[in-house]
């Protein structure tokens, strides 16, 4: 034969010789007995000659049947073997896709923990803020920075997208810095950042004037804040993020105000993926594990 014969046959054909009966191999194939033997036909045909000796209340394999029987049946085995490993690895690979700034201000350094209670669960994070579609792309969840959940997806909260400007505490002094306005006197880091005109509004000060001069734009709060550290300038940061940086002295947060404009970090995936195992353990660990973020938002 120059192609397979349908693989619905030869499976009926697999579960036929196992069992030496049409009826239980119909039961575990969920298909009539009438349908097996139009399968068992099939495959006959294509072979060219019977594969089971019919006798009454019963049948046995012919010789045909019989060498070709345990060759199948190696080959059924080796395929249910293939797919029992790709499900177990799959089961162990937890895909995620993380927002640049969440993934390096927070998870990186706490992801490990999650490793230790989990040892069964490889962890793949793929730092981005490009928006994926869980249906064309291989990411069984992400954590995303927004206002609304789409539909289809489920999303837990996990903090508060809040900012505020920080820059290196020898530059308070340097550049006289007493009132907001007077952050206008500083380098601005990204000033194209929407959250800094968000939040000189909130401070009552116009923001026009903090554009129009030669700025360094970065594009990352990461690479923002390690400008913010070396004494570049000030930038809008998150401040939950950088508490080590404040409490170490590379950076200041000048004024108390913090912006906030509704947004949160996210932990979300599809709604037909709630129960999968690998999301649900880290679901229940990283809601636990960011409670105190929530905590200081509060406090």
């Amino acid at each position: 034969m120059s192609a397979l014969p349908p693989l619905t046959a030869v499976r009926a054909f697999e579960a036929v010789a196992r069992h030496l009966s049409f009826t239980r191999a119909a039961a575990e194939l969920g298909m009539t007995q009438a349908a097996v033997s139009y399968q068992i036909r099939i495959l006959e045909e294509r072979v060219g000659t019977p594969l089971f000796l019919r006798r009454p209340r019963q049948i046995a394999l012919s010789e045909v049947g019989a060498r070709l029987a345990p060759e199948v049946s190696r080959a059924f085995d080796l395929l249910r073997a293939s797919f029992a490993e790709t499900g177990e690895r799959a089961e162990g690979m937890l895909s995620l896709t993380v927002t640049n700034t969440f993934a390096t201000g927070w998870l990186a350094s706490q992801i490990g923990q999650f490793q230790l209670g989990h040892p069964d669960i490889a962890v793949k994070i793929d730092t981005s803020n490009v928006l994926v579609d869980f249906t064309q792309e291989e990411f069984d969840a992400g954590i995303r920075a927004t206002g609304h959940i789409p539909p289809g997806l489920i999303g837990h909260p996990l903090a508060k997208v809040e900012f505020a400007p920080m820059l290196k505490p020898s530059l308070i002094e340097r550049y006289d810095i007493r009132e907001p306005a007077d952050l206008l006197r500083v380098p601005q880091i990204s000033p194209e950042d929407p959250w800094l005109p968000a939040w000189l509004e909130m401070a009552g000060v116009p923001a026009a004037a903090a554009v129009q001069k030669p700025f360094i734009g970065l594009g990352s709060q990461y690479l923002e804040s390690r400008a913010t550290i070396a004494g570049s300038g000030v930038a809008m940061l998150t401040p939950l993020f950088y508490a080590e940086e404040v409490a170490a002295g590379l950076l200041a947060q000048p004024f108390d105000l913090v912006g906030w404009v509704g947004h949160h970090y996210y932990f979300v995936y599809p709604e037909s993926r709630r129960n999968w195992t690998r999301i649900k353990a880290f679901r229940d660990w990283i809601i636990d594990a960011t409670a105190p973020l929530r905590a200081l938002e509060q406090s």
